[in-house]
């Protein structure tokens, strides 16, 4: 596959899914479950649920929290849906914000595994 924009939509969709299409399916293996695996223990943390607070309560970090957040894809997708009934303990586990730092840097870090992505579609690098 040659069309660079459509990689990267794939590889944000599903972290590792832009390598895998591309034929490097070690690089993209890895990336997939590092991702996938953070992902899982942050939402067995409760990190699906954090932060705690909305955008009046602190919009730098709020919006922080979301950019991360949107970088999983369909991770993304699925802990927003999670967080929309959040069950009444979850704040008071001693993971919860453990959890929603795995949740945001498993989102960066897919944001770089796009990037690499685009760079192998573009044939900056191998």
């Amino acid at each position: 596959m040659d069309n660079p924009i459509l990689i990267g939509i794939i590889s944000w969709f599903i972290p590792g899914g832009g390598h895998l299409i591309q034929k490097k399916y070690v690089r993209g293996g890895i990336i997939a479950a590092v991702i996938w695996i953070m992902f899982i223990i942050a939402v067995l943390s409760g990190g699906a649920y954090y932060p705690g607070f909305d955008f009046k309560d602190g919009q730098l970090l709020y919006l922080l929290n979301v950019f991360a957040r949107c970088g999983n894809g369909l991770g993304g997708i699925i802990s927003w849906l999670m967080s929309t009934a959040p069950a009444p303990h979850i704040a008071a586990l001693a993971t919860f914000e453990y959890g929603g730092r795995f949740l945001e840097v498993a989102g960066l870090l897919n944001f770089l595994a796009i990037m690499d992505a685009i760079d192998i579609a573009l044939g900056r690098k191998e």
